[in-house]
Protein backbone atom coordinates (compact mmCIF):
# COMPACT_ATOMS: atom_id res chain seq x y z
CA UNK A 1 0.00 0.00 0.00
CA UNK A 2 2.69 2.73 1.24
CA UNK A 3 4.95 1.32 -1.59
CA UNK A 4 2.02 2.05 -4.30
CA UNK A 5 1.50 5.44 -2.89
CA UNK A 6 5.11 6.65 -3.12
CA UNK A 7 5.95 5.03 -6.47
CA UNK A 8 2.51 6.96 -7.95
CA UNK A 9 3.80 10.38 -6.68
CA UNK A 10 7.14 9.65 -8.22
CA UNK A 11 6.03 9.13 -11.24
CA UNK A 12 3.83 11.95 -11.72
CA UNK A 13 6.83 13.79 -10.86
CA UNK A 14 9.07 12.16 -13.50
CA UNK A 15 6.32 12.11 -15.92
CA UNK A 16 6.87 16.58 -15.67
CA UNK A 17 10.33 16.56 -16.32
CA UNK A 18 11.59 15.11 -19.44
CA UNK A 19 13.24 11.37 -19.10
CA UNK A 20 16.11 12.50 -21.90
CA UNK A 21 18.20 9.14 -21.68
CA UNK A 22 16.98 5.26 -20.12
CA UNK A 23 19.23 2.67 -19.44
CA UNK A 24 17.86 -0.96 -19.86
CA UNK A 25 18.81 -3.90 -18.79
CA UNK A 26 18.17 -7.91 -18.06
CA UNK A 27 19.04 -9.60 -15.02
CA UNK A 28 19.08 -13.48 -14.51
CA UNK A 29 16.62 -14.78 -11.86
CA UNK A 30 15.77 -18.16 -10.97
CA UNK A 31 12.67 -19.30 -9.49
CA UNK A 32 12.49 -22.97 -8.40
CA UNK A 33 15.48 -23.49 -10.07
CA UNK A 34 13.80 -22.29 -13.38
CA UNK A 35 15.69 -19.12 -14.88
CA UNK A 36 13.45 -16.25 -15.44
CA UNK A 37 14.49 -12.25 -16.46
CA UNK A 38 13.89 -9.70 -14.45
CA UNK A 39 13.62 -6.24 -17.09
CA UNK A 40 14.51 -3.27 -15.42
CA UNK A 41 14.93 0.56 -16.85
CA UNK A 42 16.80 3.21 -14.92
CA UNK A 43 16.88 7.08 -15.99
CA UNK A 44 19.95 8.81 -16.10
CA UNK A 45 20.27 9.19 -12.21
CA UNK A 46 20.00 5.74 -11.43
CA UNK A 47 16.23 5.57 -10.47
CA UNK A 48 14.67 2.60 -11.44
CA UNK A 49 11.66 3.59 -13.54
CA UNK A 50 10.02 0.19 -14.67
CA UNK A 51 10.67 -3.84 -13.73
CA UNK A 52 9.38 -6.54 -15.56
CA UNK A 53 9.49 -10.21 -14.82
CA UNK A 54 9.76 -12.85 -18.16
CA UNK A 55 9.98 -16.15 -18.69
CA UNK A 56 12.03 -15.75 -21.97
CA UNK A 57 14.36 -12.88 -23.28
CA UNK A 58 13.25 -12.43 -26.68
CA UNK A 59 11.12 -9.49 -28.96
CA UNK A 60 8.05 -10.01 -27.84
CA UNK A 61 9.29 -9.50 -23.72
CA UNK A 62 11.34 -6.43 -24.70
CA UNK A 63 8.75 -4.96 -26.61
CA UNK A 64 5.92 -5.57 -23.99
CA UNK A 65 8.46 -4.24 -21.80
CA UNK A 66 9.13 -1.09 -23.19
CA UNK A 67 5.65 -0.15 -24.14
CA UNK A 68 4.93 -0.54 -20.78
CA UNK A 69 7.93 1.62 -19.44
CA UNK A 70 7.12 4.63 -22.31
CA UNK A 71 3.44 4.65 -21.77
CA UNK A 72 4.06 5.22 -17.54
CA UNK A 73 6.93 8.25 -18.35
CA UNK A 74 6.79 8.85 -22.17
CA UNK A 75 9.46 8.80 -24.61
CA UNK A 76 13.02 9.47 -23.89
CA UNK A 77 15.61 10.84 -26.31
CA UNK A 78 18.15 8.23 -25.80
CA UNK A 79 17.81 4.01 -24.84
CA UNK A 80 20.86 2.70 -23.30
CA UNK A 81 21.26 -0.81 -24.09
CA UNK A 82 23.39 -3.71 -23.54
CA UNK A 83 24.01 -5.56 -27.20
CA UNK A 84 21.18 -8.18 -27.15
CA UNK A 85 19.02 -8.39 -30.16
CA UNK A 86 15.51 -7.93 -28.71
CA UNK A 87 16.17 -4.48 -27.74
CA UNK A 88 17.39 -3.85 -31.06
CA UNK A 89 14.33 -5.40 -32.71
CA UNK A 90 11.80 -4.34 -30.51
CA UNK A 91 12.72 -0.85 -31.08
CA UNK A 92 12.31 -1.10 -34.82
CA UNK A 93 8.66 -1.99 -34.02
CA UNK A 94 8.65 0.96 -31.82
CA UNK A 95 10.00 2.98 -34.27
CA UNK A 96 12.72 4.23 -32.29
CA UNK A 97 15.62 2.49 -33.15
CA UNK A 98 17.85 5.60 -33.76
CA UNK A 99 17.63 6.45 -30.29
CA UNK A 100 19.62 3.74 -29.38
CA UNK A 101 22.84 3.22 -27.78
CA UNK A 102 25.09 0.56 -27.27
CA UNK A 103 28.51 2.06 -26.62
CA UNK A 104 31.13 -0.35 -24.30
CA UNK A 105 30.57 0.35 -20.49
CA UNK A 106 27.72 2.81 -21.29
CA UNK A 107 25.45 0.47 -19.58
CA UNK A 108 26.87 0.49 -16.33
CA UNK A 109 24.20 2.62 -14.60
CA UNK A 110 21.61 -0.25 -14.87
CA UNK A 111 24.29 -2.80 -13.97
CA UNK A 112 25.14 -0.91 -11.10
CA UNK A 113 21.33 -0.54 -10.31
CA UNK A 114 21.16 -4.36 -10.16
CA UNK A 115 23.79 -4.68 -6.90
CA UNK A 116 20.56 -3.86 -4.07
CA UNK A 117 18.54 -6.13 -5.55
CA UNK A 118 20.78 -8.95 -5.43
CA UNK A 119 21.83 -8.11 -1.79
CA UNK A 120 18.59 -8.18 -0.90
CA UNK A 121 17.63 -11.17 -3.16
CA UNK A 122 20.30 -13.55 -1.01
CA UNK A 123 18.83 -12.69 2.54
CA UNK A 124 15.85 -13.85 1.46
CA UNK A 125 16.84 -16.58 0.31
CA UNK A 126 15.86 -16.74 -3.35
CA UNK A 127 12.19 -16.60 -4.73
CA UNK A 128 9.60 -19.77 -4.84
CA UNK A 129 7.26 -18.12 -6.99
CA UNK A 130 6.85 -15.33 -10.00
CA UNK A 131 3.97 -13.78 -8.19
CA UNK A 132 6.09 -12.53 -5.03
CA UNK A 133 9.00 -11.56 -7.07
CA UNK A 134 6.66 -9.68 -9.08
CA UNK A 135 5.66 -7.97 -5.53
CA UNK A 136 8.89 -7.74 -4.05
CA UNK A 137 10.90 -6.18 -7.27
CA UNK A 138 7.64 -3.04 -7.37
CA UNK A 139 7.74 -2.69 -3.67
CA UNK A 140 11.95 -2.81 -3.51
CA UNK A 141 12.50 0.02 -6.35
CA UNK A 142 10.17 2.24 -5.05
CA UNK A 143 11.34 2.32 -1.31
CA UNK A 144 15.10 2.46 -2.63
CA UNK A 145 14.42 4.92 -4.97
CA UNK A 146 12.48 6.97 -2.20
CA UNK A 147 15.65 6.25 0.77
CA UNK A 148 18.56 6.52 -2.49
CA UNK A 149 20.56 9.83 -2.32
CA UNK A 150 23.49 10.76 -4.34
CA UNK A 151 25.97 10.90 -1.26
CA UNK A 152 28.90 11.55 -3.21
CA UNK A 153 27.51 14.90 -4.94
CA UNK A 154 25.17 16.06 -1.81
CA UNK A 155 27.14 17.62 0.82
CA UNK A 156 27.17 16.36 4.22
CA UNK A 157 24.17 18.23 5.48
CA UNK A 158 21.90 18.49 2.38
CA UNK A 159 22.03 14.51 2.09
CA UNK A 160 21.21 14.06 5.67
CA UNK A 161 17.96 16.57 5.32
CA UNK A 162 16.78 14.68 2.30
CA UNK A 163 17.44 11.62 4.26
CA UNK A 164 15.21 12.82 7.21
CA UNK A 165 12.94 13.73 4.50
CA UNK A 166 12.24 10.67 3.19
CA UNK A 167 11.79 9.35 6.89
CA UNK A 168 9.52 11.12 7.46
CA UNK A 169 7.30 11.09 4.78
CA UNK A 170 7.40 7.57 4.70
CA UNK A 171 6.33 7.64 8.65
CA UNK A 172 3.66 9.74 7.46
CA UNK A 173 2.48 7.26 4.64
CA UNK A 174 2.60 4.61 7.43
CA UNK A 175 0.71 6.26 10.15
CA UNK A 176 -1.79 6.84 6.91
Amino acid sequence: MFAFEIRKKRSQSLRQHTQWRWHLDEVFVKINGKQHYLWRAVDHEGEVLECFVTKRRDRKAALRFMKKAMKRYGNPEVIVTDRLASYRTAMKVIGNEDRQETARWANNRAENSHLPFRRRERAMRRFRQMKSLRKFVSVHSSVHNHFNHQRNIERRTRFKDLRNAALTEWCRLLAA
